[in-house]
């Protein structure tokens, strides 16, 4: 049930709408027939496949000026389109000091020591900004800089010798962890509180991290993704890990997903739209992240899974034009594809991509041989991931037309499933 925009907020807006509008081409182009001072409701959602075409490295369209300073980030996509996200030096720090006062929220308490379980290197993002976090805290903490490629035998030893209090991993991680130390030290008492991101976790999970750390309180450390920013914060005292708060300088919208309509019920779906009223080198306006929610309160929403932009595999983002792409890349043994949705399942307590695929065959085995093949080429993250045992191998369900899912009230295919949280 989000609240009016306040004057000071309305402001901002209009601010960094004429700043995208004078200093981005793609901004430029898709406001082109706005209003010189449009409101939020005015502005047209960004296209995903437009967006990340005009972030070209080389002929950049999205971009307001050249980057000049801060940091540079890769988010989901494949290797032939990787998605890069830019950030100023003052954007990363303002975004680091905003997610970082929400930590006390998510159970974080001054001496805690820990555990950063996140991945590191390769324009990833998610263990140098809990770095950062971590470090403009307004709680002191004791910071075990490990990373999630760390062999499991140095990550328990550690945790163990240097009494952590806290783990900070996404889901996957904690869980091959759990699994290694119930393995071959029975338990980890230290821990208290395991802080996670990146990708949501569900009841299937819990009695295995209970087993290895039977003292720890499961929690979202933050709602956030490398491209649309932070968007959520912890909710002090709430059991539910899916609740966040909208952050400061933050406008999150759930739009009906068939009209495109702001939800402004609680207990209704709705797409997250997000707004970032500080990023000006790479604006961020009326972008979807790629979730459903539902509001739960003026500025507080529950998080019920992905929408139809991306897939989160475990800690793995697969945009569905691209898996789309991979599936038209085997269609030359094929007489016809007649569509393809994304089904997103837990098999054996792990994240599953099921591709379901509705064509005539010839070859039905090579076909679906080529589309394994083609996903491990174009994103080979997913390959990593299905050999560590942290996501379960890809499924393709071969079908007729009548087979895929339909929307029921505008016949329209439902191009993601996501069957998790069932």
């Amino acid at each position: 049930m989000p609240a009016e925009l306040s004057a000071a907020i309305a402001a901002r807006l209009d601010q960094i709408i004429a700043f995208a509008r004078t200093h981005s081409p793609f901004y430029r182009d898709l406001y082109a027939g706005l209003p010189d001072s449009p409101t939020l409701a005015d502005l047209p959602l960004v296209d995903h496949a437009a967006y990340w075409a005009a972030n070209d490295q080389h002929d950049n369209r999205l971009l307001t000026g050249e980057q000049a300073g801060g940091i540079v980030l890769k988010t989901g996509g494949t290797t032939s389109a990787p998605r890069v996200s830019r950030y100023t030096r003052a954007e990363w720090r303002e975004m680091a000091a905003t997610f970082s006062a929400g930590l006390p929220a998510a159970g974080l308490r001054d001496g805690d020591r820990v555990a950063n379980l996140f991945y590191a290197g390769e324009l990833y993002s998610s263990f140098i900004f809990t770095l950062n976090c971590l470090q403009d805290a307004p709680v002191d903490t004791v910071h075990l800089p490990i990373a999630g490629s760390a062999p499991l035998d140095f990550t328990a030893t550690a945790i163990a010798d240097f009494s952590a209090t806290v783990l900070a991993a996404p889901p996957t991680t904690l869980c091959r962890l759990a699994e290694h130390v119930t393995a071959n030290t029975g338990a980890l008492p230290s821990v208290r509180l395991a802080l996670f991101s990146g990708e949501s976790f569900y009841g299937d999970q819990r009695a295995l991290l209970a087993s290895a750390f039977p003292n720890a309180e499961v929690r979202s450390i933050g709602y956030a993704s490398v491209d649309g920013g932070i968007v959520g914060a912890p909710v002090d005292g709430e059991g539910d890990t899916r609740m966040h708060r909208a952050f400061p300088d933050r406008i999150v919208e759930l739009l009906d997903p068939e009209t495109g309509r702001p939800v402004t019920e609680p207990g209704v779906p709705g797409r997250v739209v997000v707004t970032d009223l500080v990023r000006r080198l790479q604006p961020v306006l009326r972008y979807p992240v790629g979730d459903l929610a539902e509001w739960a309160g003026e500025d507080t929403f529950r998080l019920l899974g992905r929408s139809d932009e991306g897939a989160r595999v475990g800690p793995v983002t697969l945009y569905l034009d691209d898996l789309r792409a991979v599936v038209e890349s085997a269609t030359s043994h094929s007489r016809m594809v007649a569509g393809m949705q994304v089904v997103l399942r837990r098999m054996d307590a792990k994240d599953q991509l099921v591709l379901r695929v509705a064509c005539q065959l010839i070859d039905p085995e090579r076909f679906t041989a080529d589309i394994a093949d083609e996903l491990d080429r174009v994103r080979p993250m997913f390959a990593d991931h299905v050999e560590r045992g942290l996501i379960a191998p890809l499924a393709v369900e071969l079908t007729g037309p009548d087979g895929l899912a339909i929307n029921p009230r505008s016949g329209k295919l439902v191009r993601l499933i996501d069957e998790r949280g069932r």
